[in-house]
């Protein structure tokens, strides 16, 4: 689904802040601040920006989004299931035993991923190696990559 207008985003992303709350609520655990800030950046990136389709995640001509700072996951589990990939109820099932939605997101449990994150610092060696193999490849697609400020001081990137 992609949005047009400003308010149309504005409102999805509003959307996402209320799932991201109603899924930290019952977990009683979690980063609150990283996803609420960062709820217009996914609005516009899964309703505006990228191409995907959530039917076929592995689709070769999709753009790629590589997760760097895995602890603000709930913004991402809530755009993804808002954009199709899976019913936004299940997401409620956050940092359960059992459940797929954990702290950070996992590629084993979640195929549409293109990468688990955890470690700080990774992320944007992973997504530079993607966008290698893509411009190699002469693909056309995008690559995108979320990093926090905190681990601009470890890992790869520093």
């Amino acid at each position: 689904m992609k949005l047009a207008t400003v308010k149309e985003l504005s409102l999805m992303a509003n959307t996402i802040r209320q799932d991201v709350i109603r899924m930290l609520v019952p977990a009683a655990s979690g980063h609150t601040a990283g996803p609420l800030g960062l709820a217009d950046i996914f609005s516009i990136l899964y309703f505006h920006e990228m191409n995907y389709d959530v039917k076929n995640p592995q689709w070769g001509e999709r753009d790629r989004f590589v997760l760097s700072n895995g602890h603000v996951a709930p913004v991402l589990y809530a755009a993804m299931a808002r954009a199709g990939y899976f019913p936004i109820e299940e997401t409620l099932t956050l940092r359960k035993l059992g459940s797929r939605f954990q702290g950070h997101p996992s590629k084993h449990w979640i195929s549409a991923l293109e990468n688990s994150s955890g470690p700080l610092g990774e992320g944007l060696a992973i997504a530079s190696g993607i966008a290698l193999a893509g411009k190699i490849d002469k693909k056309s697609w995008r690559v995108y990559c979320m990093t926090s400020d905190g681990e601009h001081q470890e890992g790869a990137t520093c």
